[in-house]
């Protein structure tokens, strides 16, 4: 009998990916930067949603695309001007990591490992633009996924949630273990366009039925192959 490979998830794995998609179909909202592809576009959502709510990026998002359209655009801009256009979302330094990086490339690359290179690009956000602008078959773990994760696939222990299960869950660092991201990267298809909707899945299911507080495990259509939501029925 074979081993089982690294980061594997197994069947456990093969059902809850089916699943999450079938459901991602159905319930996935509709935002701007998913009805595109454009590495910049797709670049700038990504460093406005560090820690800012959907719907206010939503608002921000179109009016800093309209004034800086491209790259180009955004790297002749005065910094000052930048700053007023980011006025309202908070933690300036992103948009200031961003206006350097507009600098200091003409186009982006579609390498995870170049990415992350640039200023203010991490191990999520470098993912996160190889896979929704150019359809690379990558994870991109941020808090949502790996909660997502360490729940489904670990069982955890989190306060305020309601939840008392899983101690092996504790010994994982989050959201950036590397027992997380191996398992991420086992469940990410194969397939470029099924990696992108499985990532936006996934972020999905996080941000809007494995919330942080008060999960809505009733209504998780991954339910019956959930460690820890088993573990509430």
């Amino acid at each position: 009998m074979g081993r089982k490979r690294k980061g594997s998830a197994g069947g456990q794995g093969v059902r809850f990916r089916r699943k999450l998609l079938a459901w991602w179909v159905r319930a996935a909202r509709d935002l701007p930067w998913r009805r595109t592809r454009d590495p910049y576009r797709v670049l700038v959502s990504e460093f406005m949603l560090q820690q800012t709510q959907v719907s206010r990026v939503a608002e921000y998002y179109p009016r800093f695309i309209e004034q800086f359209p491209d790259l180009g655009a955004l790297a002749r801009a005065r910094p000052r001007a930048v700053r007023e256009a980011w006025d309202g979302l908070g933690y300036y330094a992103r948009a200031s990591n961003l206006h350097a990086l507009a600098k200091s490339v003409a186009t982006l690359p579609d390498d995870p490992e170049e990415l992350i290179k640039l200023p203010g690009i991490g191990r999520y956000t470098a993912g996160a633009v190889a896979c929704f602008a150019f359809e690379k078959p990558v994870p991109a773990v941020d808090t949502n996924v790996a909660r997502v994760i360490r729940r489904v696939f670990f069982g955890m222990r989190d306060a305020g949630s309601g939840i008392r299960v899983g101690k092996a869950a504790s010994r994982i660092s989050y959201p950036a273990s590397r027992q997380i991201w191996d398992l991420a990267r086992a469940l990410v298809p194969k397939d470029g366009k099924r990696a992108w909707k499985f990532n936006q899945a996934i972020m999905e299911l996080g941000a809007l039925i494995c919330v942080a507080r008060r999960p809505k495990c009733e209504q998780c259509p991954v339910r019956p192959d959930c460690r820890t939501g088993r573990a509430r029925s």
